[in-house]
């Protein structure tokens, strides 16, 4: 038997970001915060979706970019010396992960480390909490739709909060405000998004439409990639890349595997602070490999959307639009893959890669992507 549950409220659409005002007031939220990053403040974006509000929202602007326990506490200590009522993330994966956590904590108690999966947190999650608009301003991981925020808690470990409590209760999904974002950005942000769509389709759990989803990303994902990195106000292929991150997400509620198995505790890596969809980019082509034997004619399926073998078409995608070569070009050295290879076996996506490595087979992925 398959359960299969979707998910929240989306509304997707060029201009969308209009509907904020009418969304807030629906949701009888007065006196939102406004969870963001410091990149998105100094370019303007920030003061132009607060102009948007009849009453200028509580903003806080310091998101890391691997969100930590000790900035979500900072943001709800905010929220709550200015008495806000709702919560706006607005940014990439990070900010909204971000406000996940925070409105979290309107209604629990910290540390944090006892809700993640992990630690069997999602049994001690209620929906008694605050209301949330995801509003993403890249097209990559899709958190607007994902039921997990991952954040890297008190003790340094970068773990996923994972219950259907943590969805925003709206997605407000805008290409417009993508249209900004640099080659690079568009670049590593997209890979994540198509990592996504191969990860959960290898996903040995049964859910036909996830399935369906995730193909249909992939479909519109691959094919626009280079054209957005080339031509970042090109409207078509922002419009399938981030529909391509939404679908991304909404498939991966079946599970993901190995490759975010591997980037959780690499992003945790504090010394680098490394870019978690460039690093699914790094990784893909070798997981693909190691998977290969264990996905039967799925891996047929995929390399017909790809148009060749997986494994070297997002390889050569990777290099095409300017993404790192591998973990060496990233900095990453022997004892931190040893780290990380231990730490792979306890993230909550390691149980559904469709086989599942041993700690010798996630330091040899992480030798293969050097």
């Amino acid at each position: 038997m398959a359960l299969i549950t979707y998910l929240t409220r989306i509304e997707f659409d060029e201009g969308a970001i209009g509907k904020l005002p009418a969304i807030l007031d629906g949701l009888g939220v007065r006196r939102p915060l406004l969870v963001t990053d410091r990149g998105l403040v100094a370019s303007g974006l920030v003061e132009r979706v607060a102009g948007l509000l009849a009453q200028a929202p509580t903003i806080f602007g310091e998101t890391p970019a691997n969100p930590t326990e000790e900035a979500v506490d900072a943001a709800f200590a905010l929220y709550r010396a200015e008495d806000c009522d709702g919560i706006v993330g607005l940014g990439g994966g990070s900010s909204l992960d971000l406000a996940k956590a925070v409105r979290l904590l309107t209604g629990h108690d910290g540390p944090l480390a006892q809700y993640t999966a992990v630690e069997g947190g999602a049994a001690r999650i209620h929906g008694r909490i605050c209301p949330l608009v995801a509003v993403p301003t890249t097209s990559g991981t899709g958190s607007e739709v994902g039921r997990a925020a991952v954040i890297i808690t008190a003790e340094g470990r970068k773990l996923g909060i994972v219950s259907p409590h943590m969805l925003p209760s709206v997605a407000l999904c805008d290409p417009e405000l993508t249209y900004g974002l640099p080659p690079f950005l568009t670049a590593a942000t997209g890979m994540d998004a198509i990592s996504h769509c191969l990860e959960t389709y290898m996903a040995p759990s049964v859910n036909p439409p996830a399935d369906a989803i995730a193909i249909d990303g992939l479909k519109r994902g691959v094919p626009a990639i280079r054209r957005a990195v080339a031509d970042g106000s090109d409207r078509s292929a922002r419009w399938e890349m981030m529909m391509c991150a939404l679908e991304g997400a909404m498939a991966f509620q079946k599970g993901l595997g190995a490759v975010h198995a591997l980037t959780h505790p690499l992003g945790a890596v504090r010394e680098l602070n490394l870019h978690h969809g460039t690093l699914n980019a790094v990784l893909m082509p070798a997981v693909l490999r190691f998977n290969r034997a264990s996905i039967g004619a799925k891996w047929d399926v995929i390399a017909e959307i790809l148009g060749g073998e997986p494994d070297r078409v997002v390889a050569d995608l990777s290099r095409d639009i300017g993404l790192p070569a591998g973990l060496d070009a990233m900095g990453v050295t022997e004892p931190m893959m040893e780290r990380v290879a231990g730490e792979a076996l306890k993230d909550h996506c390691h149980g559904t890669n469709p086989r599942l490595p041993t700690r010798d087979e996630y330091r040899a992925l992480l030798h293969e992507s050097r």
